[in-house]
């Protein structure tokens, strides 16, 4: 698995990380400090804003998780893959998103460009 492909498993960890602090630590490890998030319902730029954009998403969604739905596929400083979002055990996810991310010189994630192809009624 590439570097690249292990930071997107340490971004879903993000996206499933309930404790603000905790998650605001792992935002830095992961993240640029000028990164941006952009999909259709959110566009923000930097750690404190992507990390609101996150718990906001987890207060809509609680006790839901994301995962990884298909490898991610890699070339270069970009990524593409497929996330879904569903309860434990469920047989199908509730949400289902297509996301590419763009990592830094260092590493880090400095972009993610989000799209959402099956969401819930009521989002």
């Amino acid at each position: 698995m590439s570097d690249l492909a292990n930071t997107v498993e340490r971004y879903l960890e993000i996206w499933n990380e309930t404790d603000a602090t905790r998650r605001a630590e792992k935002i830095r490890e992961v993240f640029t400090e000028d990164a941006t998030y952009t999909d259709p319902l959110g566009d923000v730029s930097g750690h404190e804003a992507i990390n609101a954009l996150i718990g906001a998403v987890q207060e809509q969604f609680a006790g839901l998780t994301f995962s990884l739905a298909g490898a991610v596929d890699t070339h270069h400083d970009i990524a593409r893959f497929t996330w879904n979002l569903a309860p434990a055990g469920a047989p199908e996810p509730v949400a289902v998103g297509f996301d590419v991310v763009k990592a830094g010189g260092d590493g880090r994630l400095s972009a993610v460009y989000g799209f959402l192809d099956k969401v819930p009624a009521a989002a």
